[in-house]
């Protein structure tokens, strides 16, 4: 066997040694979290980590995973509806961080409820946990007439009913991010809730600019006749005032 063979196929049996290494790691850390997974779900009021039960069927936590994850999905509908439509880059990013970071979210309360063995859906109107079922959509949710003038709107228009839809639903959200603050224990609902307000809140910042800079008030005044303004103001607002969404 020559040198160059030699040399190749002990790397090759070196790869697949590092590659086997790593598979049995990977494993073994799968196996963990679904055995720890599976202990939590298989035990109501089994204590958490930071001291406290495993959260109820009509318990805050509870209330506000459902509600967010519906309310989230509205989001993340709305943000992918502009995202492949806007002619403005940053607009374009602006809808792609809010959607990943939304899905994310979902994704982490949709585990939460499965840990805590609890469906994804209560026999309780919305937003009973807080003290007032709601009926209907949640406050700060776009009608499906709107959703549908967003699908159809042209790119500019779009941009711009966008932000306006988007603002008043990131605004309800707060509420609900600081009524589980209140109530929760839980590490994981405290964290992702702080997360939901400081991010949400820079992005309503930002919305409104991007709005003023259309030529439309935050009020929800009718834009103007020359609402979309160019890509390099877009620029500068990504480059001062956008750090993304957590």
């Amino acid at each position: 066997m020559s040198e160059g063979h030699s040399r190749s196929w002990r790397n090759g049996v070196v790869f697949a040694l590092l590659a086997l290494a790593v598979l049995f790691a990977l494993t073994m850390i799968a196996r963990a979290v679904l055995s720890s997974l599976s202990s939590g779900a298989a035990h109501d009021h089994v204590p958490a980590e930071t001291g406290s039960e495993t959260p109820g069927e009509f318990s805050a936590e509870a209330g506000f995973a459902r509600d967010m994850m519906v309310h989230h999905a509205q989001a993340v509908e709305m943000s992918e509806i502009v995202r492949d439509k806007t002619e403005s880059e940053y607009i374009r990013i602006l809808a792609r961080d809010i959607a990943l970071s939304q899905q994310a979210q979902i994704g982490m309360m949709q585990g939460w409820l499965q840990v805590w063995g609890l469906p994804p859906t209560s026999i309780e109107p919305a937003m009973s946990w807080m003290g007032h079922p709601t009926e209907g959509r949640m406050p700060g949710m776009a009608s499906p007439e709107e959703l549908d003038e967003l699908h159809k709107a042209p790119p500019a228009e779009a941009d711009v009913l966008f932000l306006r839809l988007m603002i008043p639903h990131h605004e309800a959200a707060l509420p609900m991010a600081e009524a589980v603050l209140e109530e929760t224990e839980r590490e994981e609902v405290e964290q992702v809730a702080t997360a939901i307000a400081a991010s949400q809140q820079a992005e309503i910042r930002t919305m409104q600019e991007l709005l003023q800079s259309r030529g439309v008030s935050v009020e929800g005044e009718r834009p103007a006749s020359d609402a979309a303004s160019p890509d390099a103001e877009d620029h500068d607002h990504s480059s001062q005032e956008h750090n993304g969404s957590p």
